[in-house]
């Protein structure tokens, strides 16, 4: 089985700055994809930055110049690093990724617990 534990989350004020981290464990043998979705009340899911293949990113235009996605992969670790925060950004965050557990597989979509983000005004 495969765990995604995010962390960083919580309580910033309009213009501060949150990092936040997903470390992945379990039987991996490889990742195909990792990043980050966001959920706000009444609204659906969206992709806030996410790695593809290799190293190609790709980022919400909300979010552009603002946030920075960064992993590593030694400790198969995501990062958000998110600053000048706006109340708009205010939701809960959760790690995603596609994941071979075995060679030659196909990869598994997994995703984590999630973690609030509020931005205050």
């Amino acid at each position: 089985q495969v765990q995604l534990v995010e962390s960083g989350g919580g309580l910033v004020q309009a213009g501060g700055s949150l990092r936040l981290s997903c470390a992945a464990s379990g039987r991996i043998f490889s990742i195909n994809l990792m990043g980050w979705y966001r959920q706000a009340p009444g609204k659906q899911r969206e992709l806030v930055a996410t790695f593809t293949s290799g190293d190609s990113t790709t980022y919400a235009d909300s979010v552009k110049g603002r946030f920075t996605i960064s992993r590593d992969n030694a400790k198969n670790t995501v990062y958000l690093q998110m600053n000048s925060l706006k109340p708009e950004d205010t939701g809960v965050y959760l790690c995603n990724a596609g994941i071979h557990s075995l060679p030659y597989r196909p990869y598994v979509d997994y995703w984590g617990q999630g973690t609030q983000v509020t931005v205050s005004s």
